[in-house]
């Protein structure tokens, strides 16, 4: 006895082969360098802060994510702070952090 072909057969083979096509896709594609962010992280900045309240400093300059040189302050309390390159308060702050980890 001949079986009569069912009609949602070939739809549901489609479906499973795109599936599939996607789950192998997404997994060649994990392993890729992703960039973290393509823009600016720092859209506002400060003139200067505290240097007993920083912990660390970190100094990102200008690229294809954002055009522009910035500092970014991490603080005791685990805030980050963007600090405005150009102010000499800030210029100072970097001159102690660069200092500080050379002498160490």
């Amino acid at each position: 006895m001949a079986r009569a072909a069912n009609p949602a057969a070939p739809r549901f083979l489609r479906a499973a082969m795109l599936l599939l096509l996607l789950v192998a896709a997404g997994r060649r594609a994990a392993g890729a360098p992703v960039v973290n962010e393509l823009r600016c992280h720092c859209l506002q900045t400060l003139q200067g802060i505290h240097l007993k309240n920083i912990q660390s400093v970190k100094v990102t300059p200008p690229g294809p994510h954002c055009g522009q040189t910035e500092v970014i302050a991490t603080l005791k309390n685990g805030q980050e702070a963007c600090l405005n390159p150009e102010a000499p308060m800030v210029k100072k702050i970097i001159n102690k952090m660069l200092n500080k980890g050379s002498t160490n």
